[in-house]
């Protein structure tokens, strides 16, 4: 019988991270979970007996966690198939009034954890010729955001990155996905401080589980840029085409709490 893909997720203990390894284990994959919650990720384990699953803790802020993942999966000898990089987290303000810790922290895991997860087992679905890489951004990329300038700022680092590394590594077997998606029913916005912005309270807040088919099929189809609304692909084009001026005040009216 031959082995199961193996899809990596980061960020498994809740949210959209949760509900994409229930995807990828109700498609035949085998799973690595990854959070710091490592009673959280136990317990998403026990729903899924039928699935062969390893548990990783880890803090992605931490500057040795993606290197400390790559070589636990090294010693099980696990072969990662699909990495989906989908941890991070936000903040909710004006810039120079936040804790200064706490943003670059934000960059680290935004930003700084997938890149390097990205180049430790992108090499190896290179050099087999297949794989496939997920990386969760978010129509904030497309944008600045007044009062989210960190966040913002890291979804457009992961959205820029994922366009780049899709044509570098155009006919090697090797996919890249940039999930896309706007405001999502998740602990996000309460941990963000934002769950009582307009952006929150004013539009259509999608459910995790409706996020997560949605970037399981994207990804099987190696699609780039998976925006899952027909109204959030227009407001991406008309983002091309509006003043900057435009675009940062609606941002700002949104975003305050």
């Amino acid at each position: 019988m031959p082995d199961r893909p193996v899809a990596l997720v980061t960020g498994a203990s809740s949210g959209i991270g949760k509900d994409l390894a229930r995807v990828f284990a109700r498609e035949n994959h085998d799973l690595v979970i990854v959070a710091r919650g490592e009673e959280r990720l136990r317990a998403l384990a026990g729903e899924l007996p039928s699935t062969k699953v390893t548990v990783i803790p880890a803090d992605l802020g931490a500057p040795g966690a993606p290197a400390e993942i790559f070589a636990a999966c090294e010693a099980a000898g696990v072969t990662v198939d699909v990495l989906v990089n989908n941890a991070g987290f936000g903040s909710n303000g004006a810039f120079l009034d936040l804790d200064l810790e706490r943003e670059a922290q934000m960059v680290d895991v935004n930003c700084t954890a997938l890149l390097r997860l990205t180049h430790l087992f992108g090499k190896g679905m290179r050099a087999r010729g297949r794989g496939k890489i997920l990386n969760v951004g978010s129509t904030a990329g497309f944008q600045p955001g007044p009062f989210m300038a960190t966040y913002y700022a890291s979804k457009a680092f992961v959205v820029s990155f994922s366009e780049a590394l899709s044509d570098e590594l155009a006919g090697t077997g090797v996919t890249v996905t940039c999930l896309c998606p706007g405001p999502v029913a998740t602990e996000f916005a309460d941990r963000a401080g934002n769950a009582r912005s307009k952006l929150f309270q004013s539009t259509k807040v999608a459910s995790s589980a409706e996020i997560a088919e949605f970037a399981y099929q994207a990804t099987m189809r190696g699609q780039l840029l998976a925006i899952p609304t027909l109204m959030q692909r227009l407001q991406f084009q008309s983002l091309r085409v509006a003043p900057r001026s435009v675009v940062r005040g609606i941002a700002a009216r949104l975003n305050r709490s």
